[in-house]
């Protein structure tokens, strides 16, 4: 029977697309007088004469999903997801992940570095959708991360849209065509040049190498150098002098495997002091009788066969982390205890020098610098085979490294495990509004809009962008909120006729006061040389461009719900000429699930399936709604 009352059965035609297409152009022709505004002054004539154009309905159901082209920059964490979310929630999409690499993984394909490794939790570095329970080790080692995005990728299709091998060489946004023009080094090194609607630059904090700035580096030195994120596989440590230059994270975990080499000595060029962590996550590591940082087949099993055992681990690893929050908030009293912890801790693993404790300890609180806990480094810190060098390095000569001191050491291999640079511009031109490159754009600092975004830049957004990361609590969290957050805004280009889509001046200098204002109660303003620091390079200032400005989920309720209005907008001219309509958006009145050729029941009546009752429309507690424990958790936002 029809939906409509007194309207025969014959004359529902929604199944009938060819009818349903000859009435809405019946519909239109019919019209056409209804969309004069006098608002804008516009008639169909005057005295015989055509003034404008009139406004025309477009001719696509409400959801107007039009055609829309999206480059991605890079395949690692982020890129990935965006592979996954992007086909997943919009349509007509026209999707590329441009990788340089030959394979993806981002960092994790390009650090393989002996001892490479997550830092934080495995179980806290994984997409919250596709959980691994057969993670070797409390800390995952480089190889099995990169190991889970590659098949990641591929159980969720983002693989049919990643280019390996593809070298992004530049973008210019052209207003005009409300384009970005890419241009693309192929894997047989011939250029091209693809355009886009929307770029996203999923490249990471940690991808541009920070070499040293040594004199004679490159001109006077005889042997091998490489850097932690460039590591020559075919190197044989065994037997060799090596002089490992840093103290952060990739050095903490490149030194212990080194000792170990046969015959190897070590030269560790440490200027930098720095706090060495208990391992994060301890205290779940001691509750669940987890031995040597790695998990036994029993546990493992256990996991896989004990759903609810394996979701409230889960759960401990998170809550864990998100519950240290206070320890980055200046005088708190879980930064006091740390301090006094972290200070037992060295003490008792250097006890063998007991001097190497004076050496490293640092002026500042703990987390001004990213903390590692760095399992076996004051251990290996302390062997007979490694040297301890605090003098600054003067130069470079053909046989080693010379200090300020005067002494030569002798080297057979140098690695520079010396970071990257965070919070840049890319290492290749981005032009935005004007021909203005970002790296210009950032000369004094990496401005940014929630880490996301920056202004002059339109239809541009960022993955970990700068103010993107953090110090403690699930980073993978972030960008699966940061990825979602950008799906939308690429959702409200395609759906509202949006040409270009820039955030406001004024918006962007209102976040880095915000960001300025918060740091200013936390360890990170501390001094220290962290790549948190301004622009990443290390510099020891009070501006922090590395972190958000707060927890894990502070960022994940900020991201949660766009302020669209924090945007500037211009809109795609109207096909026939006509005033531009920003209400153009409804379409044709109808909604795309009637015009197809045999409508799906669900569709055709999915507010009152139970997938939608409980997921997005809400089934209210009887008697009293506000106890319903979902909003309870979580409270309900626009």
């Amino acid at each position: 029977m029809s939906a409509i009352p007194n309207l025969y059965e014959g004359v529902d035609n929604t199944s009938n697309p060819d009818a349903i297409q000859q009435q809405l152009q019946n519909n239109k022709d019919a019209v056409q007088h209804f969309e004069y505004s006098q608002s804008n002054g516009t008639a169909p004539a005057t005295n015989g004469v055509k003034t404008e154009e009139p406004w025309a309905l477009h001719d696509t159901p409400v959801e107007n999903q039009r055609p829309l082209k999206v480059i991605v920059i890079g395949a690692g964490y982020s890129g990935i997801y965006l592979g996954i979310r992007i086909p997943e929630r919009l349509r007509n999409v026209d999707l590329v992940i441009y990788e340089k690499n030959a394979g993806v993984g981002g960092t994790w394909y390009e650090n393989q570095y002996p001892g490479a490794a997550c830092d934080i939790p495995s179980h806290s570095y994984q997409f919250s959708f596709n959980p691994k329970h057969d993670w070797s080790a409390l800390y995952a080692p480089s190889w099995e991360i990169r190991d889970y995005l590659t098949t990641t990728a591929k159980k969720y299709g983002a693989n049919r849209f990643i280019k390996l091998e593809h070298k992004v060489a530049g973008a210019t946004w052209h207003q005009d065509e409300g384009k970005w023009h890419v241009r693309v080094e192929q894997p047989d090194g011939s250029m091209m040049e693809d355009t886009a609607d929307v770029v996203i630059s999923a490249r990471g904090n940690l991808n541009n190498k920070m070499w040293p700035d040594i004199p004679g580096l490159w001109d006077k030195f005889k042997g091998e150098v490489m850097h932690s994120a460039a590591w020559n596989q075919n190197y044989d440590f065994g037997n060799k002098r090596v002089g490992v230059i840093g103290s952060g994270s990739s050095a903490i975990q490149i030194i212990p495997k080194l000792q170990a080499k046969k015959g190897a000595h070590l030269n560790c060029f440490i200027r930098n002091r720095t706090w060495i962590s208990p391992p994060l996550g301890q205290a779940m590591q001691d509750k669940y009788g987890i031995q040597e940082f790695e998990f036994s087949p029993d546990q493992i099993k256990k996991f896989e066969e004990d759903p609810e055992s394996w979701m409230h681990f889960r759960m401990d690893i998170e809550a864990d982390a998100n519950n240290i929050h206070a320890v980055t908030i200046k005088n708190s009293e879980m930064q006091k205890g740390a301090k006094k912890a972290f200070a037992a801790g060295m003490k008792e693993r250097l006890a063998k020098k007991p001097e190497y404790y004076d050496y490293l300890k640092p002026g500042f609180s703990p987390g001004c610098r990213r903390l590692t806990p760095g399992p076996g480094f004051l251990e290996a810190l302390v062997e007979d085979n490694v040297s301890f060098v605090r003098d600054r390095i003067e130069r470079l000569e053909e046989k080693g490294v010379v200090t300020e001191d005067g002494a030569l050491h002798e080297i057979d291999v140098l690695v520079c495990a010396t970071g990257f640079y965070a919070s840049t511009a890319p290492p290749f031109p981005v032009k935005g509004l004007g021909g203005e490159t970002l790296d210009n754009h950032w000369s004094e600092r990496a401005t940014n809009y929630l880490s996301l975004a920056t202004d002059g830049f339109p239809n541009y957004m960022m993955m970990l962008g700068p103010n993107g990361a953090i110090g403690e609590g699930s980073l993978t969290m972030m960008i699966e909120s940061t990825g979602d957050y950008i799906t939308k805004a690429v959702r409200k280009i395609q759906k509202e006729n949006i040409r270009s889509m820039v955030v406001k001046p004024d918006r962007v200098k209102d976040f880095l006061q915000y960001c300025d204002t918060y740091f200013q109660g936390t360890v990170y303003s501390e001094e220290c040389r962290s790549w948190y620091k301004k622009n990443g390079r290390g510099v020891s200032a009070g501006i922090v461009t590395g972190l958000w400005p707060g927890s894990t989920l502070h960022c994940i309720e900020a991201l949660r719900s766009p302020r669209w209005e924090d945007y500037e907008y211009a809109y795609r001219a109207e096909p026939n000429g006509a005033p531009v309509n920003q209400m153009a958006w409804l379409g044709n009145g109808w909604g795309a699930k009637q015009t197809v050729e045999k409508p799906d029941m669900e569709a055709l009546s999915f507010y009152i399936t139970p997938m939608f009752q409980e997921r997005e429309i809400g089934v209210p507690v009887e008697g009293r709604p506000e106890e319903n424990k979902q909003y309870q958790i979580r409270p309900w936002s626009y």
